[in-house]
């Protein structure tokens, strides 16, 4: 097997250079495939085919090409594909892991496009090191760091209300949050499929827990006329805390 260059690829090193492409590829996908991740098992695993494609179509082509310039056209490509699984939703960004696992896929596939398989073996055993054995790790110090130390949680608000309600629940929604140490960030008002009912939406954030502030707050408005149902969630910020929250 040739592992210094393109100048010579018969079929057969070609086929079995796309194979090793879909096997690492696989690897690292079924890691994310296991966790439940937007980009999975087949995604990656076309990530790392794609990109030893594009390497070994170089000595296909011929005319001089130069297989680096091929490789540097992979990185602009695969930024595009994983700004797709990157999401921002209120106050929490999700998908960064996701993204960062599909550029090294595409590192590892054009390791591979190039014949530098071990290289290649390196960067996949790299990969899932770092979502398997540094996990554990991150949330052991996530943990010990938080410690003494003042974390912002954030958490949403909802009142169910008859629609003629509507504006003084919301009234007094803010009021009552606004006597605690909360900030409110955002707040708003959706129409339910029910007729004649408004569902409003508070986003608060606060150094610490909130538990019990938010549930004074919710004794307060559960008296209020005409609203039907209050309740209350945090806001997970992180994907280690979305992880933990079931579906």
């Amino acid at each position: 097997m040739m592992h210094n260059g393109l100048a010579a690829v018969s079929t057969a090193e070609f086929a079995l250079r796309v194979v090793v492409a879909l096997v690492f590829g696989a690897l690292i996908g079924g890691e994310r495939q296991w966790r439940q991740r937007m980009a999975g098992l087949r995604t990656n695993a076309l990530v790392c085919i794609g990109a030893s494609l594009f390497v070994l179509m170089t000595p296909l082509v011929g005319g001089g090409a130069n297989p680096l310039q091929i490789a540097a056209y992979i990185v602009p490509g695969i930024g595009f594909l994983a700004g797709g699984v990157i999401f921002k939703e209120r106050l929490s960004v999700t998908g960064l892991n996701t993204a960062a696992t599909l550029w090294c896929t595409a590192a590892v596939g054009a390791l591979v496009g190039f014949g530098f398989i071990v290289q290649a073996a390196i960067g996949v055993a790299a990969v899932l090191s770092v979502h398997i054995i540094m996990r554990p790790i991150v949330q052991r110090i996530n943990r010990q760091s938080g410690e003494g130390i003042e974390v912002v949680s954030s958490y949403e608000l909802r009142a169910v209300c008859r629609e003629e309600v509507e504006e003084q629940v919301r009234a007094d929604m803010i009021a009552a949050i606004r006597q605690t140490e909360m900030t409110l960030t955002a707040v708003y008002s959706e129409e339910l499929e029910d007729q004649a009912r408004t569902e409003i939406v508070a986003d608060v954030t606060l150094s610490g827990r909130a538990d019990a502030k938010l549930e004074e707050v919710v004794s307060l408005l559960g008296v209020e006329p005409g609203v039907v149902a209050i309740s209350w969630k945090i806001v997970p910020t992180t994907d280690e805390e979305r992880s933990m929250i079931p579906d």
